[in-house]
């Protein structure tokens, strides 16, 4: 049976326009004006503002983040966390193998983890170290339809120039993509072993891993990548404001196909969390850490200025008791707050509706870069007749108040408690079947499909230049 949604405010590539969509077979099949319904099944999005489904490319769903602790959520509880939240598709970092390993070893983990995911997903690989076989293997993984790779400059394997550079070669010859977490290795670890007695509380967590850490290793990635023959580099949960200087004075030189994400957290909480009662402030744990008001109103700026192309929430949760467990000495506790529910309806209210960043720009910012940047345009990130009718309405006229209660992720807390949102999620559609509505999960488990990438974009489709 064909659906129509009908009458709701369409964020097209162009323009945001009031218009009807036509759903069958898991495609949109056509976008017009007063399309008639006959026996089709009826949306009606009247007041609404019709989306295309939010792609979250950085989560952590089921990460053994350390032999002691796993992210709760798993690929169905955060699944059903980001099906309410309007996120139709996850792409989702895995972890670490054992030393040494192939880069096939810790993705083929994941093909089990995965399959009770009820949304959409597709899998970063992660790099460990760098040789020859390595290299042959990347190039073969992404003309396998994963192009995209994830590489840490600290924690238990950084790599450095030596094996930045020609991991970036391959990238540049073979259409992949690096994403990296960029902070000093040297910088972090000597600034922790550094602490006296007394300076173990949550707020020394942001205080060892300062800003520069962050600008000094952007910095070096987007030189490295700039020797490599502009070779494409995307800047994972960007946060500080001179990080984001680094990446707009590479762009002013020229350098091309250098991308930047932010996070959330980053652009609505600040380092004002880690100063609270200590078992509270242990929970806000991430890496890097909530920043400074300054660095929060820059992010904000570059979102407008189309400097930072992505929001994502790097969702990882734990159990409250767990990270509790280290509120007088945080250098242990485990890292990650949830995230991906409250994403979408977060980055609406306090982007659009606080008058921050434009509906087009959101639009961008959910959905469409990361579609083009990650090779799955335009089957995902827009609505256009062909695509995946992965949609989601928002009500625009729904204030509520965040907490955890309303929430699915398995950690039953959310570093948001108690914000108020100006907006709602009505309703989400992946591939034409309504997996959720008014904070409602109504998919399936498993239903999610896995998704097969090629990058194909051109860069100045994507960033402004």
């Amino acid at each position: 049976m064909r659906t129509v949604i009908k009458g709701g405010l369409v964020c097209l590539p162009s323009d945001p326009t009031h218009l009807d969509i036509a759903v069958e077979n898991g495609v949109i099949t056509e976008i017009a004006e007063n399309l008639d319904v006959g026996d089709d099944f009826l949306i009606d999005a009247c007041g609404m503002v019709v989306v295309p489904g939010g792609i979250d490319p950085h989560t952590h769903m089921d990460l053994q983040q350390s032999p002691k602790y796993r992210a709760c959520d798993t690929f169905l509880t955060g699944g059903i966390a980001a099906a309410c939240g309007g996120t139709t598709t996850i792409i989702d970092h895995i972890a670490f193998g054992p030393p040494g390993c192939t880069l096939r070893q810790p993705l083929d983990v994941y093909w089990d983890l995965a399959k009770d995911c009820p949304i959409d997903y597709s899998f970063h690989g992660v790099l460990q170290h760098v040789d020859m076989d390595i290299l042959d293997e990347l190039g073969e993984l992404i003309d396998a339809g994963f192009p995209s790779f994830k590489a840490y400059t600290t924690y238990g394997f950084p790599l450095m120039e030596a094996g930045l550079m020609p991991v970036l070669r391959v990238m540049r010859e073979r259409a992949g993509l690096l994403t990296v977490h960029c902070e000093s290795d040297v910088i972090t670890n000597t600034l922790r072993r550094d602490l006296g007695a007394g300076e173990q509380e949550p707020i020394e967590h942001a205080l060892t891993r300062p800003n520069i850490a962050e600008a000094m290793s952007v910095n070096m990635l987007l030189s490295i990548a700039r020797a490599a023959g502009d070779a494409p580099a995307y800047i994972v949960h960007l946060s500080a404001h001179e990080s984001l200087d680094q990446l707009r004075l590479a762009r002013q030189e020229g350098q091309r196909n250098a991308y930047a994400e932010t996070c959330t957290q980053y652009l609505t909480l600040t380092e004002d969390k880690f100063r609270g009662n200590a078992d509270d402030a242990i929970q806000y744990i991430m890496a890097p850490p909530l920043r400074k008001e300054e660095d929060r109103a820059a992010l904000w700026q570059g979102l407008h200025d189309g400097d930072i192309q992505v929001v994502a929430t790097d969702h990882c949760p734990f159990m409250p008791d767990e990270k509790r467990a280290y509120a007088k000495d945080f250098r242990d506790c485990p890292g990650g707050v949830p995230g991906v529910e409250e994403r979408m309806p977060l980055i609406f209210s306090e982007g659009v509706l606080a008058g921050r960043i434009s509906l087009p720009d959101f639009v961008r910012v959910t959905s469409t870069n990361a579609a083009k940047i990650f090779g799955l345009y335009p089957k995902k990130g827009t609505l256009l007749p062909g695509s995946d009718a992965d949609i989601v309405l928002i009500d625009p006229r729904r204030e509520h108040t965040l907490t955890a209660s309303d929430l699915h992720s398995t950690c039953g807390w959310t570093p948001y408690e108690g914000m108020t949102v100006r907006a709602s999620i009505a309703l989400t559609m992946l591939r034409g079947e309504v997996i959720a509505r008014e904070g409602a999960f109504l998919g399936q488990r498993g239903y999610g499909q896995f998704l097969q990438r090629k990058r194909n974009v051109p860069y100045e489709d994507i960033v402004r230049c």
